[in-house]
Order: structure tokens, then C-alpha cells, then sequence
């Protein structure tokens, strides 16, 4: 993992000298008062669509579109409308978006609008109503829906596409699903892309149309639904404008009083490096100033957690609205006891505070947003993938890091990362302003933030890659020949290809796609020394039922069933060793041998010699190797054997996140190899019973809370 970089005002001298911290006392600089009685609940008027909704719902009548706006605008409304006319005239629609979350809460949003018999639901978690005219689920689940069309011959059933959260196309691990969709649609089918802010829509759009030769038109809107102001928070509590007024060149500047702090020696900060900052004392002053309700994004999962212990000043002193938030609380969590019986509940229901991150129970999350979205909570702690991954907004946004993890390494935040979070702040309808606080301090860039604010948005890059998955499936249905000419359509071709124009050098070669066809010609031979893919390249029959393990490790299942050494006649132990495949976190797998039940040891040890021969050959022909660690298997076979979830999360030592997204994630490679009947029935038979045992409370849920 990298190292954060050193704070560009020095604030890590702070951990070499005496820290001075200021007292806290509720203030506003008197510039502030106009923006403050600006505050309220905006008059309740009639809706009536932006000119660009209605653009946008006039333009997929007779094209494509690419829709960019802020996030908070009011993009699923053109979908809604977009849908039910298709749905008027008979009609089918596909509803996909980049997370389950996101699907669920959509699907219970459309069950209202367009009636339950009218909505079916495909996530690989939930199959519901699959024949109904409208169908929500995952990107993945849609592009697997266009391999079986190709690979049969038929039409993909549907007269309209929206992928929402279309700027996923830029996203470096799951980029590449929403342009295999762009790439294999039917032009026949209008596809609808509703996107945060994008730098290049005209070139994506550009793309688009070339490939489906059809026009994609582009609805840009950049005024924000409502206003945002940005804030500095003094450590004294004193809250100050983050910028200046627009000069006569239109430009804001930091304002001098803000400078000044930035400028200053020995500047004083909220709390010690390595210390978090005193959030009740925080939450005082914002909720003088009517700032809250807030969302604080944190750089990590523990920050969060421990953020709630700060704000043991927050007591709720409304009488009814603790009331209702009690009563509310139990509702929610009266069907799901883990969640009745959370660390944090007491937090939640006396503080009114929440922790929102990835290594919470997915029910917890769900309790914590529906309880954010109808306004019952104060603050809810989180981390920077809450902006993508959910919908609460709040009138204020707080920020105390100016860079975000990806999961390998802390980069500073990106214009389309900032604006999707201060896309939080100010909900439509129930906010007139909303405010964005920056909060100093080790790794708080004050600067960059202002910058970030003024900044254009990011521009989406092609992040498609060959993967086994993908030329299993194409090999299904293509020669390589015509795989090549696919391969000419990638996004990644039409970026090279601009590049060289704008070089001024002759135009179209058919070496653009060369690096993608290299990586393909690669995958295909070492797919044909597998004897995957005969020497005329048509799939085996060992591939044909390969290609239905649309998984992460698909050859590495197919070499376990092909070489008969998984466990298919016991359901917990063969959860066990496929949860070894499916299991990203690094581990060091210490543990302790003698805790591992025998049977699953010797399993987990069968498996691991068996496929020793094939993941030598793997890598001696250039492919990346996974290895398999013992500490997942056996955290699922405790967990598929019936011990508690307390013991369970025990032998993982992870979060209950964590452990959740393992048990679905290998409910989810067991179900491929239950579609397998027909070529391995025993082990098709045990994934069905595996799957039954693993998928219970706290890990499966009721999504319409």
C-alpha cells in the first residue's frame, strides 16, 4: 500500500512539536448571515421537468442519449417517463445500474410507480417476475443476458436500455461490463445513459454513434438543483466562507481569512495527528447555524466507528422526534434481530448518529439510509464510496480528507469523485442551499479543495480488458476474425484513434486495437493448450460449459470439476473451497491449522496440489495467479455448518461486511455451477443445498424495509 503524501502546508510538523487545540466555541464570520437566512424548505410548487429532462425524454424518442448532469437532478424521472412510454405501447425495458444496492432500491421505487405485476428484479441474489415488461438489475447480469442472445441467435427482449450511473464506464475493475454492453447491443434497441458530470460526453457520445450508427445525442446540464456554498471550519468553531466572491473575470480566490489560517506558523488544528476531531463539538456549532442534517466523509472504515463515540454531547432534545426516530427504529429492525442487536444501535437511537461504510451488515445500511433519506438522523459518518453507492442526501457535507483509498493506494480526490460527494449536499425539494465544510487537518488538503469545487469533471477512459470470461463467451458466438472486428469497436480503439487526429497523422490503421487483439491472441492460445479451444477455434466441450462460469476464476472452477477434486458430495465443504476463490482480501491466512476441521483441511489441501500443474502452466504463460487461502474456506464452512454469526466473524477476523459480501459473493460462483446439471450433476446438486445453508440472517434480507 502507498503512503499518503506529506500534507502540502506541512501539518505533519504537528507530530513533532507540543499540538496547541484551540477551545471550541459556536461562531460565524458576519459575511455568512445573508447565506444562512437563505436557509429553509424551499415553497411547494407543482413539479414541472427542467428543459433538459424534456430534452433529454424528446432526444431517446428518436436516438440515443447520453444524459450528464449533477448528481441530485433528477435523472431516474427521464427513465420513469422514457419507460412507461415504451411500456404504454407493449413494450419491454432493462433498468441497469452498477450495484445490487442500487437495483433494489430502484426496483421498489418502480414497484410504486408502475405496479409489482409490471417488475421484475435480476441481480444474481434476486430473480423475481423475470417475465414482467420491465426488469431492473446489474450491469453484469445484462451483458451476461447478451451473451446467451448471441450465443442462441435471438433478440435480446427489449425495446429500451438505461444504464444509470453511466460514468461507471471509467471505473478501473467493472469499466469494462458497460462497454461490452455498449459494443454488443442490438441498434435497434435506443439505449438511454443517465451519468454524473463527465468532461468528454461528446467524445463518448462521438463513440457510440460510430459503432451503433445511430446518433447519440448529449443532454448536458451543469447548474446545480440547488445552490452550494462552500465553508471553512475554523478550529476555534468559527465558520468562515471557504472563497471569495466572483471577481470582474469571474473567478473566486480563497478567502483572506481562510489564507490567513493556511499561512500561519504554528496553525492550531482540531485534534492531534492520529486523533480524530471532537465531532459532538463539531455537530454543536453546525447545529446552531441550522447546517445539519450532515454527512462526514472519513478516510476509513474505523474512523467512522469511532467518530460515534464523539458525540456523546448530541443528545436528542425533541421529545417527538426521538420518539419517532425510536419507533422508527424498531420497525426497521423488527424482522432482522442482527441488526436489533448492533453495536451502534444505541448511538443511533439516542445520538442520532450512524457509521456508513463497507464493513457494515447490508441491512445495517439499509436501516441507516431509509433513516437519513426521511430526515429522522443528524450526521452519518462515512466513507467516500457512500457518494457512489447510495442515495441519502443531507444539507451539508463535511469533509476532513482531501484523497480517497482505492483499494491499493490513497490518491488525491478527482473532480468527479468531489462533485459525486458534494452532490450530497442540498436535498431537491427540502433545501433551499446546501454547504459544503472543509475541516483542516493532517490530510486535508484546503486548498486542492477549493480547487476541486471550480474544477471541470473528470473525463471517462476506456478500461475494457480480455479476461477469460469474455472469450469463452465470444468464442461462443464469433470467429476470432469477427471477435477482431469487436475488438475495433472497444472505446479504448476510438481514444487512440482521436489521439492520432489530433496529431495530425494519417488516419484510421489496423494496428489501433493491437495491444487488445495482442491480449486476445494470447488468452485464445493458452485456452487452446487447455483444450478449451480446439485447434479450429470453436470451444471444446469443456469449454461450451465453461463459458457458463461467468465468474472471476472461471478456468480454475472448470479445472476443479474437470480433474474431480472438489468435494461434490458434501455441501459445506464445497462452499468451503469455493469461497477460496472468490476471496480478494490479502491475507497472510495465519491461522491456527488445529481449529480447521480435518475433512476441510484435507479438501482445502486436495485442491490446492490438484491444481498445482495448471496454475504453474498459468504462469509461466504470463497470466496473474490468485492464490488460494485457507482462512476463507474455513470461515464458510463454520458459517455452512450452522455456528453463530458471532463465532463465525471470529475465525474471518474481518468486518461483517466483509464477511457478508464473501458468503454472497460464493453463493454466487456456487450458483453457476449449479447451472452445470447437465455435465456435473452431483456438484450442481450440492451447490443447490451449499447456496440453502450459507444464505440466511444476517446476510440475506428484507430490500423493502
Amino acid at each position: 500500500m502507498n503512503m499518503r503524501p506529506r500534507h502540502p502546508i506541512g501539518l505533519n510538523r504537528y507530530s513533532r512539536r507540543k499540538f496547541r487545540t484551540p477551545e471550541i466555541k459556536p461562531a460565524a464570520d458576519v459575511g455568512l448571515k445573508p447565506v444562512f437566512a437563505s436557509i429553509g424548505i424551499p415553497d411547494k410548487v407543482p413539479f414541472k421537468p427542467d428543459p433538459f429532462q424534456v430534452e433529454a425524454l424528446s432526444a431517446i424518442n428518436r436516438s440515443d442519449c447520453l444524459v450528464t448532469v449533477p448528481t441530485g437532478s433528477g435523472k431516474t424521472w427521464i427513465a420513469e417517463q422514457a419507460i412507461a412510454r415504451i411500456h404504454a405501447k407493449g413494450g419491454k425495458s432493462w433498468y441497469a445500474s452498477p450495484l445490487k444496492a442500487l437495483s433494489n432500491a430502484k426496483y421498489a421505487e418502480f414497484k410504486k410507480i408502475f405496479g409489482s405485476k409490471n417488475i421484475g428484479i435480476l441481480t444474481g441474489d434476486r430473480k423475481e417476475n423475470l417475465d414482467a415488461p420491465i426488469i431492473v438489475g446489474t450491469t453484469e447480469i445484462l451483458r451476461n443476458q447478451l451473451y446467451d442472445a448471441m450465443h442462441l441467435g435471438e433478440m435480446l427482449s427489449a425495446d429500451l436500455v438505461v444504464l444509470d450511473e453511466a460514468h461507471f464506464l471509467g471505473d478501473e475493475d467493472r469499466g469494462v461490463v458497460w462497454e461490452e454492453i455498449l459494443i454488443y447491443l442490438p441498434t435497434r434497441i435506443p439505449i438511454l445513459l443517465l451519468s454524473a458530470t463527465i468532461g468528454n460526453a461528446d467524445q463518448i457520445a462521438g463513440w457510440i454513434s460510430s459503432i451503433r450508427s445511430r446518433k447519440c445525442v448529449v443532454i448536458e446540464e451543469t447548474k446545480r438543483p440547488v445552490p452550494l456554498f462552500p465553508l471553512f471550519f475554523h478550529p476555534s468553531g468559527m465558520l468562515l466562507p471557504l472563497l471569495t466572491k466572483e471577481d470582474s473575470r469571474g473567478k473566486k480566490r480563497i478567502d483572506k481569512k481562510v489564507r490567513a489560517y493556511l499561512n500561519s506558523k504554528h496553525p492550531p488544528l482540531l485534534a492531534p495527528p492520529r486523533k480524530l476531531p471532537p465531532f459532538g463539538a463539531i455537530l454543536k456549532v453546525l447545529k446552531k447555524y441550522q447546517l445539519l442534517p450532515a454527512i462526514f466523509f472519513l478516510k476509513s472504515r474505523a474512523d467512522c466507528d469511532n467518530a460515534l463515540e464523539q458525540c456523546t454531547e448530541n443528545r436528542q432534545k425533541d421529545r417527538n422526534r426521538k420518539t419517532r426516530l425510536g419507533q422508527r427504529i424498531d420497525d426497521l429492525v423488527s424482522q432482522h434481530p442482527y441488526a436489533g442487536r448492533h453495536r451502534q444501535l444505541w448511538h443511533l437511537e439516542h445520538l442520532a448518529v450512524g457509521a456508513h461504510h463497507s464493513g457494515q451488515l447490508p441491512v445495517w445500511k439499509l436501516v441507516l439510509e431509509t433513516l437519513m433519506t426521511e430526515g429522522l438522523l443528524d450526521a452519518v459518518f462515512a466513507t467516500s464510496t457512500v457518494a457512489a453507492g447510495v442515495n441519502f442526501p443531507a444539507r451539508t457535507v463535511v469533509f476532513l480528507n482531501s484523497d480517497r483509498f482505492n483499494g491499493r493506494e490513497f490518491l488525491p480526490l478527482t473532480p468527479t469523485e468531489f462533485h459525486q460527494m458534494t452532490g450530497r449536499a442540498g436535498r431537491r425539494g427540502m433545501d433551499n442551499i446546501g454547504f459544503a465544510v472543509a475541516i483542516p487537518g493532517k490530510f486535508m488538503d484546503i486548498r486542492l479543495a477549493a480547487k476541486l469545487i471550480a474544477s471541470p469533471p473528470s473525463e471517462v477512459l476506456s478500461q475494457i480488458r480480455t479476461n477469460f470470461s469474455m472469450v469463452l463467451n465470444l468464442l461462443l458466438s464469433h470467429t476470432p476474425d469477427q471477435i477482431e472486428d469487436l475488438l475495433k469497436k472497444s472505446f479504448a480503439t476510438y481514444l487512440t484513434i482521436e489521439r492520432r487526429k489530433k496529431k495530425k497523422a494519417p488516419g484510421p490503421r489496423d494496428d489501433d486495437h493491437k495491444l487488445l487483439w495482442g491480449n486476445f491472441l494470447q488468452h485464445l492460445n493458452f485456452l487452446k493448450e487447455t483444450e478449451y479451444v480446439a485447434e479450429n477455434d470453436k470451444l471444446t466441450e469443456t469449454g461450451i460449459w465453461t463459458s457458463q462460469l461467468r465468474v472471476d476464476q472461471p478456468l480454475m472452477i472448470a479445472e476443479g470439476l474437470k480433474r474431480e477434486i472438489f468435494p461434490e458430495s458434501d455441501p459445506a465443504i464445497l462452499a468451503a473451497i469455493i469461497a477460496s476463490f472468490v476471496d480478494e482480501q490479502e491475507s497472510d491466512d495465519k491461522i491456527v491449522k488445529n481449529l480447521v476441521p480435518k475433512t476441510l483441511l484435507t479438501s482445502f489441501q486436495k485442491v490446492k496440489k490438484g491444481l498445482q500443474p495448471f496454475t504453474k502452466h498459468m504462469a509461466e504463460r504470463g497470466f496473474a495467479v490468485r492464490p488460494l487461502f485457507l482462512r476463507p474456506a474455513a470461515t464458510i464452512y463454520a458459517w455452512a455448518t450452522g455456528q453463530s454469526w458471532e463465532k463465525v466473524l471470529s475465525v474471518s477476523e474481518t468486518a461483517e461486511g466483509n464477511l457478508a459480501m464473501l458468503i454472497l459473493r460464493t453463493a454466487d460462483n456456487l450458483r453457476h455451477i449449479r447451472t452445470l446439471a447437465q455435465v456435473f450433476p452431483q456438484a450442481a446438486k450440492t451447490s443447490e443445498t451449499a447456496i440453502e445453508l450459507i444464505l440466511r440472517d444476517p446476510v440475506v434480507m428484507d430490500y423493502d424495509l
